[in-house]
């Protein structure tokens, strides 16, 4: 079946679906321009002849090089997995490969940029780093760019993006369902575009509630850091529940808790954001905002491919975030 695939050619698919080759070229490479019964019928035919479109040769003949490049700031993050999937599935469904670089490595997020703006390098970049300088994303003949989850204030890039208010805000207003009134806060970076979202919708539904806001930037170590300082605040002074910005964070603080003998959520509720594979299977299990990454990669890849096409996209794509309950959330404790 292989050696008869390799054999087979657009006018075999176009005499076997009753229309030119032309037309399916076209269902092939733009199939968004093609009626849905014309494209039914193509793709029937390509799937009964076991055709098989030469993407290297379209992407030399079109100027292209077949590939998209993500640009992610911590690759050792759990978080980036399932996005990464989703953007690679839909990019292979249309012929493109991903590659993946962590903004991070080596000289910087400058020279990571710098590196793929060349179009003989990339047909486009997905910018998942919001800490890039935008200097770093100007010049004469640039690939087409978008920003996914993360994005830089300023730029005039399309965003891909969970609603990181909105989650900040389901987030608190979950605690305060719960009866808790003095709360504390585990962020990111000052300057991080996550944090400043995540803290506006939670500072907003907080109302008149006593907010502490322990330092954070996303890590384990952070979630540590939090932890520690928790336990040094007198009794009477320790917030009755903890939103950290990112289930690392969280759930380093539940262990570190854990070990200093105390109990999530009897002692303190505990929630975090972003929903990782890990946060379902842990004890007690991490109560979180999710956002769902598969989707959202999927998305990004979607509307950095019609940019790539030429086509006009909305300038802000947004996701919906989900909230998740599971064990670490609970009423505070009587005093």
């Amino acid at each position: 079946m292989d050696k008869l695939s390799t054999r087979v050619k657009l006018a075999d698919v176009a005499r076997m679906a009753g229309v030119s080759a032309s037309t399916v070229s076209r269902v092939l490479s733009q199939p968004e321009v093609v009626a849905e019964a014309t494209r039914i019928a193509v793709m029937d035919a390509v799937a009964a002849t076991g055709y098989r479109m030469n993407h290297a040769a379209s992407n030399l003949r079109r100027g292209r090089t077949g590939s998209v490049v993500a640009l992610v700031p911590n690759l050792g993050n759990p978080f980036f997995a399932k996005i990464l999937d989703g953007m690679g599935r839909e990019l292979a469904a249309a012929g493109y490969g991903l590659l993946v670089a962590d903004t991070l490595e080596g000289q910087g997020r400058d020279a990571a940029v710098a590196r793929f703006l060349d179009p003989s390098r990339a047909d486009g970049i997905i910018l998942m780093d919001g800490l890039v300088p935008l200097a770093s994303l100007t010049g004469p003949d640039l690939p087409p760019v978008i920003t996914a989850c993360e994005w830089i204030e300023g730029a005039a890039l399309p965003r891909v993006m969970l609603d990181n208010r909105d989650g900040g805000r389901m987030a608190m207003q979950h605690l305060l369902g719960l009866g808790h009134r003095h709360i504390g806060v585990i962020g990111g970076p000052a300057a991080n575009v996550l944090h400043i979202a995540r803290l506006t919708g939670a500072t907003e539904a907080a109302g008149d509630a006593r907010l502490t806001v322990f330092a954070g930037d996303f890590s384990l170590q952070a979630g540590q850091a939090a932890a520690q300082a928790w336990l040094a605040l007198p009794a009477t002074q320790r917030p009755s529940a903890v939103f950290a910005f990112s289930d690392e964070m969280a759930c380093a603080f539940v262990a570190t808790l854990t070990r200093a003998g105390l109990s999530v959520p009897r002692d303190v509720s505990v929630i975090g954001f972003d929903d990782i594979e890990l946060v379902s299977h842990i004890a007690p299990a991490l109560t979180t905002i999710r956002q769902p990454k598969r989707d959202l990669g999927r998305l990004a890849a979607r509307v950095l491919l019609n940019r790539i096409e030429g086509h006009e996209v909305a300038p802000l794509t947004l996701v919906s975030p989900i909230l998740m309950l599971r064990e670490t959330t609970a009423p505070p404790a009587a005093t």
